[in-house]
């Protein structure tokens, strides 16, 4: 099955040191890549470029949020885009998993497929960060009306009305929350699906999984 329809977007800050691989390997399925460089002062880009992939450049750092809205808004203004995926650029996603979510909206399932590293066994996050993550789940699903498993996974899947629906003001991490909330107060269609998050020796080289940890319990806790 192609995937010409299918845009994938890609916030990208400061991952020089992998964003081509990652942009290679997801061109084996995915074609059409738009990476948001949200102001990184490597050459992120430039290297995102060189692999294939649509680079548009924020001048500043504007956060992770900023970058999928604008990603998301790229894509839409593509007449051959009929789906979104969100798909982070250190390398932690896995293709298979991006495409078998859009293989669910090709069937009309829902309009937005959402990640889980909790419904199967293969994720092993640490205990601080799943502690963190169930908090969230939980501080979520109580105030969104939307529930799930594994709410702060980047990895989703829309179709045009899931992507359209979305207007993200939360630049940093509590944008997940809001896309959450969003998904709820547009009455969208939604199902989860069992992925496979790789924690990579780059990624906890840079300390990511424990940082985004306590900036996700931060936002949820003052936003």
């Amino acid at each position: 099955m192609t995937y010409d329809d299918t845009w994938l977007v890609v916030p990208l800050y400061n991952e020089a040191e992998v964003i081509h691989d990652v942009v290679t390997h997801a061109r084996e399925t995915f074609p059409n890549i738009v990476c948001v460089d949200d102001g990184s002062v490597d050459d992120s880009g430039a290297r995102a470029t060189a692999a294939g992939a649509v680079v548009v450049s924020h001048p500043i750092n504007l956060g992770q949020g900023a970058a999928i809205q604008t990603g998301i808004e790229f894509a839409l203004r593509r007449p051959s885009c009929r789906y979104v995926v969100t798909f982070d650029s250190d390398g932690q996603h896995r293709t298979e998993d991006a495409a078998a979510m859009v293989d669910r909206l090709r069937k009309d399932e829902a309009d937005v497929v959402f990640g889980s590293r909790f419904l199967d066994g293969r994720t092993k996050p640490g205990l601080m960060k799943k502690l963190v993550l169930k908090t969230a789940i939980a501080f979520s699903n109580a105030t969104s009306g939307v529930h799930l498993t594994d709410t702060h996974n980047g990895l989703r899947a829309f179709n045009r009305t899931g992507a359209a629906a979305l207007s993200i003001k939360q630049n940093r991490m509590a944008h997940a929350s809001e896309i959450v909330d969003q998904v709820g107060k547009a009455g969208l269609r939604y199902t989860e699906q069992p992925v496979h998050i790789l924690y990579t020796d780059y990624s906890r080289k840079k300390g990511q999984s424990l940082l985004n940890s306590v900036n996700i319990l931060t936002e949820l806790l003052y936003k």
